[in-house]
């Protein structure tokens, strides 16, 4: 049964494996840079065409993401639902409570580093003061919601409010809306629970899971076919509609979030150097695959079945630690977003000339730490999130217009970051679990 529940779970590797032999990414690459080249050739700044026949042509274009985009979100949640409760299922009790609280304290400690790594370099770099006078002036949303807004409104009395209502009083209310921390907490209990009932009655909710999990995954196979052609449509929308002089005003935000990211990818080399006890550069060529396809596919669900191969097979995980850590960790271990959401959230506060105190500030790192563990591991998951923690601290949700061009290349770079996070926690964990449990079964074979 167990391993025929792994099996469901991998049955799209060889598709997987074909896709980044293909050089899926390769060709998200060139479909991004001829999306931009063709969106400045509709650009009407350059007279050619009206701003009327450009948003047009712009629609057309950006179909093909907007059908990859709702694809993925219309299986997001059967898949995040039925990967926990599987993942927390293949397990036994003595297992859970071993990996369990050491698992979740894992993923909270390298979340708060990566937040940390975010708010420092936001306010050492101020990406935002860059581009706020140029904002101002090029997009009137922006003066328009600034004036609304002059201060940060979030208190740290609305705190004790914000833990209670994490625990959903209606699970279908907070699915239908989208909530998704309530949701996984919902998930874990209920997947916790499953492993109080007996075998006969177990045989059967594992198997509908892992049904759901199968169904689930063939749409994020069709949706991938779709992958550079809504790349390039998206790109050449958005750049027909803001322009060159618009994505130039991004460039040191990105760079500001790109060394975040290359900062988080050093700390998980150095927590395998201390507690994997292994050479960073092999983890990096074992891993590389995995790497490119969460950079093609920009989501970490849909890279789940080739993570654990790679885990087991190129890492020599063991199966019990690797089916435990990754398909929590896709859903609830999101640091490169969680790093992205941190610098988006100040650089956004700065182009809008918000000032942010200390407190201020504390309360949206502990705002994004609980977001991101709930982050649906989808293309465009973080910017749904990301929406709810403006909101909630005070600043203009509608500032998403800046960044939400650069968004999809940013969210390339990030989720192999996730993923990379994911499997050194399977490394760290394999090194203080795996080979104690190898070591007792030996000693209990003699």
């Amino acid at each position: 049964m167990f391993d025929t529940e792994i099996k469901s779970l991998k049955s799209l590797n060889h598709y997987l494996l074909k896709l980044v032999e293909s050089r899926l990414w390769l060709k998200v690459i060139i479909a991004l840079f001829l999306g931009v080249g063709f969106g400045l050739l509709l650009s009407p700044q350059n007279g050619w065409i009206s701003k009327e026949k450009a948003d047009i042509a712009g629609n057309w274009l950006a179909l093909p993401g907007v059908l990859f985009l709702k694809l993925v979100q219309m299986i997001m949640i059967p898949l995040i639902v039925a990967s926990i409760i599987t993942g927390i299922a293949s397990n036994d009790k003595e297992s859970l409570k071993k990996l369990g609280g050491g698992v979740l304290l894992y993923f909270l400690g390298t979340t708060i580093v990566s937040v940390s790594i975010g708010t420092i370099l936001s306010q050492i770099f101020r990406p935002g003061r860059f581009l706020h006078q140029q904002a101002l002036k090029e997009h009137n949303e922006i003066t328009a919601v600034s004036t609304d807004e002059p201060e940060l409104s979030f208190g740290v009395e609305t705190i004790p409010d914000a833990i209670s209502n994490l625990l959903p009083e209606n699970p279908l209310a907070s699915m239908v809306s989208g909530e998704m921390l309530s949701i996984v907490i919902f998930t874990i209990i209920i997947g916790v629970a499953v492993l109080s009932l007996e075998n006969a009655l177990l045989r059967p909710v594992k198997l509908l899971l892992s049904a759901i999990q199968e169904v689930c995954m063939t749409v994020v196979k069709w949706s991938m076919l779709l992958v550079p052609i809504a790349v390039f449509g998206l790109m050449a929308q958005l750049t027909s509609s803001v322009g060159l002089s618009s994505l130039s005003g991004l460039t040191y935000y990105v760079g500001v979030v790109l060394l975040g990211l290359l900062f988080l990818v050093i700390f998980y080399l150095g927590l395998i150097v201390l507690l994997g006890k292994s050479n960073p550069m092999h983890f990096l060529k074992k891993i590389r695959d995995v790497q490119l396809l969460a950079f093609s596919t920009t989501s970490s669900a849909a890279v789940m079945p080739l993570s654990l191969q790679t885990a087991e097979e190129k890492l020599k995980v063991d199966k019990t630690i690797s089916n435990f850590i990754i398909p929590i960790g896709a859903t609830v271990n999101m640091d490169g977003t969680a790093l992205y959401q941190t610098i988006t959230t100040l650089f956004i506060a700065q182009a809008y000339g918000l000032e942010m105190s200390l407190l201020n500030i504390i309360v949206v790192i502990v705002t994004i730490v609980a977001a991101s563990i709930g982050t649906p591991a989808i293309p465009g998951g973080g910017v749904v999130i990301l929406a709810s923690v403006l909101g909630s601290v005070g600043i203009p949700a509608e500032g998403i217009i800046i960044i939400i061009g650069v968004e999809r290349l940013l969210g390339m770079f990030r989720t192999a970051v996730n993923v990379t996070g994911d499997l050194t926690a399977c490394m760290v964990f394999n090194r203080l679990y795996g080979i104690k449990n190898i070591e007792i079964l030996k000693k209990e074979a003699l």
